[in-house]
């Protein structure tokens, strides 16, 4: 499966008083990978959640932070899918600048009835994405 990978750049409201990324941003990074990987297959999720009342919701995220990141610095995060079954996907994710890998993380989603929070099996048609 091919990775796919998203460039974002650190900014003053990115760091910590330490002036290095504060570490609950990393989420946020992994998150807009995720997402901009999904539109890159043409998968709009408000359009799956208004059709169907479907949305992926997190399940379980690792994450190991290896070195940081720091102002100004240019980034490249990756999303790959590892696995996928019938209601839920699991992405290798990483964040690195040039050679240097920053954190890597481990992060299953769910899909999900956003009516009654339950498991829901994925739609047939987005299964393609996930293994180009």
């Amino acid at each position: 499966m091919s990775e796919f990978t998203w460039p974002i750049r650190i900014y003053w409201e990115d760091t910590d008083a330490g002036g290095l990324v504060y570490h609950a941003n990393y989420v946020r990074y992994f998150e807009r990978a995720r997402t901009e990987w999904l539109r890159s297959h043409g998968i709009d999720q408000s359009a799956i959640r208004e059709s169907t009342g479907l949305a992926f919701v997190l399940k379980h995220m690792h994450l190991d932070f290896h070195a940081p990141a720091r102002l100004d610095d240019e980034l490249l995060v990756s999303v790959a899918v590892k696995e996928a079954r019938s209601a839920s996907i699991l992405f290798s994710q990483s964040v690195a600048r040039g050679e240097t890998l920053l954190v890597q993380a481990e992060v299953r989603v769910a899909m999900v009835n956003l009516d009654t929070m339950r498991p829901a099996k994925i739609p047939a048609e987005l299964f393609p994405a996930f293994f180009s």
